[in-house]
This record gives C-alpha cells, sequence and structure tokens, in this order.
C-alpha cells in the first residue's frame, strides 16, 4: 500500500498546564467547522479511499459483510400487554430497524409497523434510538434522530394500527420515560435548548402542547451538572422513582408522592450504586453494590419511614460469584441477569427459595434485554452470543422453559464458530478473560491473522454478542479475541475501580499482556495481530499504539477519545470526568497527561499501520481527536509506505448509533481489507 496522505500544518501552541508545557501543534484542527479543516479532512478522505478502494479483497468483503448484516435481528423488546409485544429490529434488506408490534402467539404474522425510518430521509440515516411502552401496551413512546446525533425527537403511537398522536418532544436523547399506569401522560427526561448536561424531569399530559413547551419541570436538583436521572412509576401510580446516576459508580434514589408533591430520599451521596423496581406500591426491589462489589438483591418497604441507608435494606439475594443486574418483579418472584466472568445466564428467584432457577437459554450468551409481566410472571429476552444473530427469547413463568419464537435462525447462514473463554496473566499477576473465536475447523498458529479487541472501562462488560464483522472475518479462516480487561464490570465493581481514574495504566497493561499471551502461546504472531478498538476502546488502542509500537502490525481505532488532556471540553465529554479524571485537578492530569495517546507520539518511532475512522456528526466523543491523532502521527512516524497513517471521517454519521447498514457494511469491508492488507 503506497500511500502520502496530506501533511497537516503545525502551530507552535504550548500550554503550561499544573506547571507541565504541554504542546498541541494541531489545536486547529479541533474546529470542525472551519474552512480549512473541512478542505484537510476531503484531502484526507480523498486519499484514504484511493488508498483502500485499490485493495482487490475489499469487494470480497463487502459481499461478505452485507451476506450477514442481511440476517434478521432484534435489537430491543418489550411486552405490551398480555398477547403482544414491541420490537425494534430489522429485517432483510432494511437500512434502520423499524419499531413494530407483533404476536406473541404468531410472530412471524405480519406487525403492525409503528415507524419505518427508511421512509424519513433518502440516505437512511434517519434512526429510532430508544422506545417505552405504557403499562397496558396501548401506546408507545419513542424517539427519532438524524444523521448519528442521537438527539431525539420523542413521539407516540397507538400500538393496535401504528396511529399517531400530535406529540413531537425535541432534545430527548436516551430518554427515560415514565407512563402513568392509565396512559394518559407520563414523566420523561430532556435537555434544556443548546445544553448537553442537565438534564431535568418533566411531566407531559397527553393533548397538551405537542412539542411539551407547556410541561412543567418536576426535577432539576442536579448535584453535579451532568448528573442522569432516569424514571418509574409504581403500578398502582402512587410513586415515582428517580435514579439519578452520578459519575459511573454512585447512583442517588428518591421517591416522590404524587398525591402530596412529598420528596423522601432512599439514598444520597453513597459511592454505591442502586437500580430498582417496584414491588406493587408497597416496597422497591433492587440491586446494590453496597457492601457488594458483585451486587446483592434487597427490598426496601414503602409503608413507614424509608431506612436510614443501605446498611439497613434488606437483602433477599446474597451477593455470589455472579454480577448481578438489575431484577424485574415478576408475579413474587425476580428474573435477574447474572453473568459469571462476562457470560450471561437469566435466574429466577422465588420466594422461600436459596437457590435460584436458571432459564434454558444457550450457554455462551449475552442478554442484551429482559422485560417481564408482573402480575402474570413471564417474561421476554433478548438473547444473543458469538454465533446466533440476537433474537427475542420467551421464558416461562416458572423460568424451568425457554424458546426462541423471532426471528427464526438460518444456520446454513452463519458460520460455525469454535469459542474458547480462558485466562492469561497480566504483568502483576492479575489473571484476565479472554473470548478467542474462530472458525470451528481451523487451527490457529503463528500464522493466523488476529484482531484483539477491548475496552474496559464504564463498569461495561464484554459479553458473547452478534458481530457481522466478526462472523465474516473468522469465516475467512481468521481469528478474533476479546480481551475482558479492567475497568469493566466482569468481577463487579472492584474490577471496574481496578481500571479507572489513576488505575488506568491497568487496563493498557491487560490489553498488551493479551497480545504477548496470543503470540506466546502460538496462536498468532506480531506481524499477523491487529488491535481495534472504539470509543473508551479507541483510547485503548491509542494509548497501545503509543506504549507498545512493537505489538502488532495495524490498528484500527475508531471514534476514539485520543487528547486526554483537554476531552472535558467537547461535547458531552464532562460526562466522563468521573470515570477518567478531571485534567483541571493535578493529580488527575498527572496520570491523564502520563498516557494521553496524542501527547505520547514520538517522532522518529516506527509505528503500526493505522486506520483512524471517526464521524462529523458524532455527538459523544467529538472528531477532533482522530483528526488531530492522524496529523501528528502522519507527521511523526517513521513508517514506509507499507505502514500508512489513514484517516476517514464519515459525514451523516455518528458514534455508531443509527448508522443504516449501508454505512456499516462499506466502513467494515475498508477496516477488514485493510488489515488483510497489512497481515497477510
Amino acid at each position: 500500500m503506497n500511500h502520502r496522505p496530506p501533511l497537516a500544518r503545525r502551530e507552535p501552541v504550548v500550554d503550561t498546564l499544573h506547571g507541565v508545557a504541554v504542546a498541541d501543534p494541531y489545536r486547529w484542527l479541533e474546529h470542525g467547522d472551519d474552512a480549512e479543516v473541512q478542505e484537510w479532512v476531503a484531502a484526507q478522505n480523498a486519499a484514504t479511499r484511493e488508498a483502500l478502494d485499490a485493495l482487490p479483497d475489499r469487494g470480497e468483503w463487502h459481499g461478505r459483510l452485507v451476506a450477514l448484516m442481511d440476517l434478521p435481528v432484534v435489537q430491543a423488546a418489550a411486552l405490551a400487554g398480555p398477547s403482544a409485544m414491541v420490537l425494534l429490529e430489522r429485517q432483510p434488506g432494511e437500512q434502520q430497524a423499524r419499531l413494530t408490534v407483533r404476536s406473541l402467539a404468531d410472530p412471524a404474522a405480519a406487525p403492525v409497523v409503528i415507524c419505518d425510518p427508511a421512509t424519513f430521509a433518502a440516505d437512511a440515516a434517519v434512526a429510532i434510538d430508544w422506545f417505552d411502552v405504557a403499562p397496558d401496551g396501548a401506546l408507545v413512546a419513542y424517539g427519532v434522530s438524524e444523521g448519528g446525533t442521537e438527539n431525539s425527537v420523542l413521539r407516540v403511537a397507538a400500538t393496535a394500527d401504528g396511529t399517531h398522536l400530535s406529540e413531537q418532544i425535541a432534545n430527548t436523547r436516551a430518554c427515560s420515560v415514565a407512563w402513568h399506569p392509565d396512559g394518559s401522560g407520563f414523566h420523561y427526561t430532556r435537555y434544556p435548548d443548546g445544553d448537553q448536561y442537565h438534564r431535568t424531569v418533566h411531566h407531559h399530559t397527553l393533548g397538551a402542547a405537542a412539542d411539551g413547551a407547556d410541561d412543567p419541570v418536576v426535577w432539576n436538583d442536579h448535584p453535579t451538572p451532568e448528573a442522569w436521572p432516569m424514571v418509574a412509576i409504581s403500578p398502582g401510580g402512587r410513586w415515582l422513582l428517580l435514579t439519578v446516576m452520578v459519575g459511573w459508580s454512585r447512583t442517588d434514589v428518591h421517591l416522590l408522592e404524587r398525591a402530596t408533591g412529598e420528596w423522601r430520599t432512599v439514598v444520597a451521596g453513597a459511592e454505591v450504586t442502586a437500580y430498582f423496581d417496584f414491588h406493587g406500591d408497597q416496597a422497591l426491589i433492587g440491586t446494590t453494590t453496597s457492601d457488594a462489589p458483585r451486587g446483592r438483591i434487597v427490598r426496601v418497604e414503602l409503608d413507614g419511614p424509608l431506612p436510614a441507608g443501605p446498611d439497613e435494606w434488606r437483602t433477599i439475594v446474597a451477593e455470589s460469584d455472579s454480577v448481578l443486574g438489575a431484577p424485574r418483579v415478576a408475579g413474587e418472584a425476580l428474573f435477574v441477569v447474572a453473568s459469571r466472568a462476562g457470560v450471561d445466564r437469566l435466574e429466577r428467584w422465588a420466594p422461600g427459595h436459596d437457590t435460584a432457577q436458571v432459564a434454558p437459554l444457550p450457554p455462551v450468551a449475552g442478554i442484551v434485554g429482559l422485560d417481564t409481566d408482573p402480575v402474570t410472571g413471564a417474561a421476554l429476552a433478548v438473547v444473543t452470543g458469538f454465533g446466533e444473530p440476537p433474537g427475542v427469547w420467551t421464558v416461562a413463568a416458572d423460568g424451568a422453559a425457554a424458546a426462541r419464537i423471532h426471528p427464526a435462525v438460518d444456520a446454513a447462514a452463519v458460520p460455525e464458530l469454535a469459542v474458547t473463554h480462558t485466562e492469561y496473566p497480566s504483568p502483576d499477576g492479575t489473571q484476565v478473560g479472554i473470548f478467542v473465536i474462530h472458525r470451528a475447523d481451523v487451527t490457529p498458529g503463528p500464522g493466523t491473522p488476529t484482531i484483539l479487541n477491548g475496552y474496559g472501562g464504564f463498569a461495561i462488560s464484554e459479553t458473547p454478542m452478534w458481530s457481522p464483522l466478526i462472523g465474516a472475518w473468522c469465516a475467512a479462516g481468521n481469528q478474533y479475541a476479546i480481551a475482558q480487561l479492567r475497568g469493566g464490570a466482569e468481577h463487579g465493581e472492584d474490577w471496574h475501580h481496578a481500571g479507572w481514574r489513576g488505575n488506568k495504566q491497568n487496563v493498557f497493561d491487560d490489553f498488551a499482556a493479551a497480545g504477548d499471551w496470543l503470540v506466546a502461546s502460538g496462536r498468532t504472531s506480531p506481524e499477523r495481530l491487529a488491535i481495534a478498538g472504539g470509543s473508551n476502546g479507541g483510547l485503548l488502542v491509542g494509548a497501545t499504539l503509543t506504549q507498545r509500537p512493537d505489538l502488532c502490525r495495524a490498528v484500527w481505532c475508531a471514534v476514539p477519545l485520543l487528547d486526554m488532556v483537554r476531552f472535558p471540553q467537547f461535547l458531552i465529554a464532562r460526562l466522563w470526568t468521573h470515570e477518567y479524571g478531571d485534567p483541571d485537578e493535578p493529580e488527575a492530569f498527572a496520570w491523564l497527561h502520563a498516557y494521553s495517546p496524542y501527547h505520547r507520539v514520538v517522532e522518529g518511532t516506527v509505528y503500526p499501520a493505522v486506520l483512524l475512522t471517526t464521524a462529523e456528526g458524532d455527538t459523544r466523543v467529538d472528531a477532533l481527536h482522530a483528526r488531530k491523532m492522524a496529523a501528528l502521527l502522519q507527521h511523526a512516524a517513521a513508517n514506509g509506505p507499507d505502514r500508512p497513517i489513514l484517516l476517514h471521517q464519515e459525514g451523516r454519521a455518528g458514534h455508531g448509533q443509527g448508522k443504516p447498514v449501508g454505512k456499516r457494511a462499506d466502513e467494515y469491508a475498508d477496516v477488514l481489507s485493510f488489515l488483510t492488507n497489512q497481515l497477510t
């Protein structure tokens, strides 16, 4: 690959921060609307397109990816009364997922289509971001955004026939909705105009001003501007439950008695999480990390004075070797997703039982959605795996039987994969989990092209998941590995804290050790190894690229954070200072500056080949990170033409949410052809 993208001009910009001189020669590339920046991006895109389009196998990869992406999938599901379910699903030939209503008894029958985003924009850049069904299943609220921005507009429709009400409420990104029991209105979250923080709770009555302009504020007592409230209403309507995420390991929980307007605090100010469901109007049942890093299930009675704090909450399921998700009430029992080292199972806990009934779902699975009927006790789960596109499973009320009901899986269209889940040692002796995936008839060796992926942050676990990219890569005889790094939640909150803030270097050490282990165990070699990650995972591979340029031959760095000195200044990034630390504080600046990839590039170093991908519509991580890093690497790297540094900035796309199938197929074909060219 003989390629030289256009170099960016350098400026003598130096800040003195906490007594440290910090150079920033490409600060001018932060201004994405500037004409000079746009001209430079266009030249970068043209050079990247020229290089990637010349690769001989790009068309073959594209065909494999489209075939796998065309398989039907369900992204989310919820019960809509006793006989129906609302799905966010994508069928073959569709660019975006549709919001539909299907019969539980006959899911293959023609659905009611609530919203088909394909009718909104010719380029398929409109997507459904979220939805919430009213308690009786008659209405559904959902959010639509355009161009990957996730800045959704709330709409309401009838599930019986898809008829829409007049509501169109803007600024409802990732909205939390709490319907009245009678479906006459709801509490919900939205943002003030022009503000990316101060997410506020409002109340809306159906038939009031359709744009929500008259909706009163119910809660705006933000402990920090970045606090993230979520809402729920008790089945009888007596209580409004307010759960406020304050950073990534603390939740404050409050109750509003709706008839009196009196607020009561369940917990506030403690560095613990607590996620509750209502058990009627009499009690809260939830999972907390208080005195239980992996989670314990507790009950809080609502009649009479509330307990003084988490120490007084009654434990009904004790902490174990599984990480417990938020429970869902199902009759007198509870369903809860329990994860062991990132592998999910669905447990049903019945009153008076010391052990759980484990639903018979696939053995190496990820459960990406769970809904229950609090009256009948039935459950609906969205289940996926490395070899199974996500689909809807029904689970019997006693938890003893389960079946996939939609969509049907075409076994012939899915590659037969072998999945190994094992551990390897990090430099400090910590054992770290890893999934190793390849075609069932392949025996990996030093010559096997391998992609190593990871995330390691925000208490997000790496679990079995369906990925057309993994399927296509492995179907071609290659290998894919996913490391379960510290910073995630595979082993609970202690595992998370071992990889956040001042401990973040543990994450990078874990990841590099995964690459070394793959090589040392004879599964691949450095010249056949690529690393890949997006968002916080983009930071991961950026740090690994600069700390261990010898580890691998190629890097895919997607929608990344890379300038960790200035990151809080852009878009919604102050949401993440609790996880990473705030560079305005001297102690946090020291550890952030020490690993910030943009500040750790060494001129004259031979780096792996790098493909940086980003999007101008990304409202989470600003594309400036990828632009600045590409410019710096193109200037500093002593790479020959066989190890290019390429940047591609997509147009009407964002952080990944809502990207149409065609754009994803194009991007993944670019990535796999780029990596194949480097690893073979």
